[in-house]
């Protein structure tokens, strides 16, 4: 049953073109709402509370991809590819939004206020699985941050 973790569900063309995601319209009719995240093949779907001034991530993905979408809070995010000298590009992202990070980008989290936010990604999430696929580095110092 572990080799469900190597099984590779999706390829590049499959990946949204720009960081913040364009979510498609939703389903809606008088008894709510059905909005459609993430429409293709991924291993794991993880809930994630952060608090207000924290900072995550300061890592990159070897072969994993996430979509984060914002349940409540807001975070800056920050992100350029691996290996690049240059400023890392920022944007907001705020409840009910979304961003793509993939494989090879360097990126972290800066919480503007407490968050949650779904975690959507093409591997799994067990501790060994992750950790064999990020490569930490510093793109934002937390000791920067004024809380």
């Amino acid at each position: 049953m572990e080799s469900w973790k190597n099984v590779k569900l999706d390829d590049e063309s499959m990946w949204p073109k720009e960081g913040r995601v364009a979510l498609e319209p939703a389903h809606v009719d008088d008894r709510g709402a059905i909005q459609s995240l993430v429409n293709f093949p991924m291993k794991n779907l993880s809930l994630i509370t952060s608090k207000k001034g924290s900072v995550r991530s300061n890592h990159y993905h070897v072969t994993d991809w996430h979509y984060m979408y914002v349940l409540s809070g807001s975070f800056d995010y920050y992100y350029r590819p691996t290996g690049s000298g240059d400023k890392p590009a920022m944007i907001t992202v705020k409840a009910g939004e979304m961003v793509f990070t993939p494989p090879m980008e360097d990126h972290a989290t800066v919480f503007l206020e407490d968050t949650q936010l779904l975690a959507m990604s093409r591997n799994p999430r067990d501790q060994e699985a992750y950790e064999s696929d990020v490569m930490r580095v510093v793109l934002i110092d937390p000791a920067s941050i004024t809380r």
